[in-house]
């Protein structure tokens, strides 16, 4: 028998669980929760079921993949152009570690529903379409949706079909305005388009660090063996890879200034920046037995998320790969081909495709993006209390 006797009625915490795009999280009002972060942090792990060392998140709501294991607050913005703030958190399966340095672009569709489900936008339309003003505030970066509604409800059915998403649904336009350049970092935070970065145990590999959406660092799946059109079930079981790639992403870190050695990356920093396994259009199998052709697509991309390979493609990845086809010289631009220079582009991924368009423009300071636009869905999963231990989070200490 236990020697202590904790409080039996666990807290209860309003919440959402909610889709957008290809990803799936907790969704909370800022207010809910504890003002201390460290305090915050504890009660969101143990909602989502982290850590776990069966990496199961058996006893709790996350799913265990980076695409299911995530966590958004939501509150009034008291920026005067935005109606909302969202902050993202990436949480590690197996550590107790949210990781709150990068955005998540297929959450970022569900965000406007939930604003507008919960009364924290002003002026809405009955019907039509609602305009939801965003600030990301882990990037600190604008973001509108356009968010269909009738009758004063969110519509959320509908026939817009989402690879990586077995049913329709709305379709929810996203405007990322300025997406270049984001945690103190430049769009090119080493100011070049191409460039060799030493890593132990691989030598010299070819890179391209960008900043846009989140921090992305582009390699040729050649470099590691690949041909690209490899699936996630293949990849994930290969340990050395993982660690390959892993060694990339966080010297790559260190390289663009976001850790200060490739350890804490590591540790500390999961999330971002991004890795992203590139090629040049080919036939490939998608994970649903579809069959694309060479010219159903611009480039082929593999990305990995915290540790493993995306069963889709991430949606700040779809504007990190945008931005950087349309622009000259790195690896994006070499590897799409002709069609670098235009508006959009159709990226093939495990699932099938995405497609995104970016405004780029020169100017004497260098080149600058003005807005990146992508379409997802979202859909609210469940509504309801999500229930955490009652000695996480003292009596004293609720707000």
């Amino acid at each position: 028998m236990a020697d202590s006797v904790f409080e039996a009625r666990p807290r209860a915490l309003p919440a959402f669980y909610m889709r957008g795009g290809t990803s799936k999280g907790l969704f909370f009002e800022r207010r809910h929760l504890p003002n201390d972060p460290a305090l915050r942090d504890a009660v969101l792990l143990r909602a989502v079921g982290s850590p776990d060392p069966y990496a199961r998140h058996i006893d709790g709501m996350g799913g265990a993949t980076s695409s299911t294991s995530k966590v958004v607050l939501i509150s009034r913005s008291n920026h005067p152009d935005c109606d909302v703030d969202y902050l993202f958190g990436a949480v590690s399966i197996t550590e107790p570690l949210i990781d709150w340095s990068g955005n998540c672009g297929n959450l970022s569709a569900a965000v406007g529903p939930f604003a507008l489900m919960h009364g924290l936008v002003d002026g809405s339309p009955r019907d039509g379409m609602a305009v939801v003003r965003i600030w990301q505030a882990n990037i600190s970066k604008r973001i509108t949706a356009y968010v269909p509604v009738a009758d004063c409800q969110v519509v959320e059915d509908g026939d817009y079909a989402l690879d990586g998403v077995a049913f329709g649904g709305a379709e929810i336009r996203l405007d990322f305005h300025e997406p270049a350049g984001s945690a103190m970092q430049p769009l090119l935070p080493t100011g070049q388009a191409c460039e060799l970065l030493d890593v132990p145990g691989l030598g010299e590999v070819e890179v391209t660090c960008i900043n846009a959406g989140n921090a992305t660092v582009l390699v040729r799946a050649e470099r590691l063996g690949l041909t690209g059109s490899e699936l996630p079930a293949q990849l994930n079981q290969l340990p050395d890879l993982l660690a390959q790639c892993e060694a990339i992403r966080a010297h790559a870190a260190v390289h663009m200034g976001l850790a200060p050695s490739a350890a804490e990356a590591s540790l500390r920093r999961p999330g971002t920046p991004k890795l992203a396994l590139l090629a040049a259009p080919a036939a490939y199998t998608c994970s649903d037995g579809r069959s694309l052709t060479a010219q159903d697509t611009d480039l082929m991309v593999r990305m990995l998320s915290m540790g493993a390979v995306h069963h889709a493609v991430p949606g700040t990845g779809v504007i990190a790969l945008a931005v950087a086809a349309a622009l000259p010289g790195t690896l994006a631009h070499q590897l799409a081909g002709s069609v670098a220079a235009s508006a959009s582009i159709r990226l093939g991924h495990p699932s099938g495709r995405a497609s995104a368009a970016a405004q780029l423009r020169q100017t004497d300071a260098g080149w600058v993006a003005d807005t990146a636009t992508l379409s997802r869905s979202a859909r609210c999963l469940m509504r309801g209390e999500v229930l955490v231990p009652a000695r996480l989070w003292p009596v004293e200490a609720l707000v």
